[in-house]
């Protein structure tokens, strides 16, 4: 976009009276060339773009791939999808959320699975079918094709802890087997699925 000179008269202004308008105008200020620091002016906003993929990746959003089944159908082998490493800095870790946490087993793997039973919950599986509180757990997310008979022995959640289980529960290997997972093993929430682009959308 060109822009004024200090010094130039803008063409819609009259001449003022008394005006020499034989006087030689002043030089106009030379104009860079749009050229001119092109290189450094992308070197710029490249290394700016560099600085915020960074600072997105490290503390924001994570791109991961899931490896397995045991949270479908919403998740699948392979799926690429983005998890907020921020949000549970400054929120509570809440039933229903699809958390990413180091394997309490092996904390060189992350498992990806849903939060079922949150700190001082009391929890009982019963051929299958959950129970929270006394309440019969409504899992809209799983359906009769995934779900077993597999039962589990009322326990509450300790402090800092979270019960987790995978949708597929048929196949999966969770809080069932490896017990409650802590707090402090938790560092994301998976947020939103990139690819492939038929599943493409939020995490739910």
């Amino acid at each position: 976009m060109a822009a004024l000179s200090p010094n130039s008269t803008h063409p819609d202004e009259a001449t003022a009276p008394g005006t020499d308008v034989n006087q030689t105008a002043p030089a106009p200020t030379p104009v860079l060339s749009p050229k001119s620091g092109g290189i450094g002016l992308w070197l710029r906003d490249l290394a700016v773009s560099v600085a915020a993929s960074v600072f997105i990746i490290t503390f924001l959003y994570q791109p991961v791939r899931v490896e397995g089944t045991s949270m479908l159908p919403r998740l699948g082998d392979d799926d690429r999808l983005f998890i907020n490493k921020f949000v549970y800095h400054v929120a509570a870790v809440e039933r229903g959320d699809v958390v990413v946490f180091h394997y309490p087993r092996d904390p060189e793997k992350s498992y990806i699975k849903r939060v079922i039973a949150v700190p001082g919950d009391r929890l009982w599986i019963d051929r299958g079918v959950v129970w929270l509180n006394g309440k019969q757990l409504s899992e809209k997310y799983i359906p009769e094709v995934y779900r077993d008979t597999r039962s589990y022995a009322e326990f509450v959640v300790p402090e800092d802890c979270y019960f987790v289980m995978g949708d597929h529960r048929s196949i999966s290997s969770d809080s069932r087997e490896f017990g409650p997972v802590e707090r402090s093993l938790i560092y994301g929430k998976a947020v939103f699925i990139y690819w492939p682009a038929r599943d493409a959308g939020v995490v739910r």
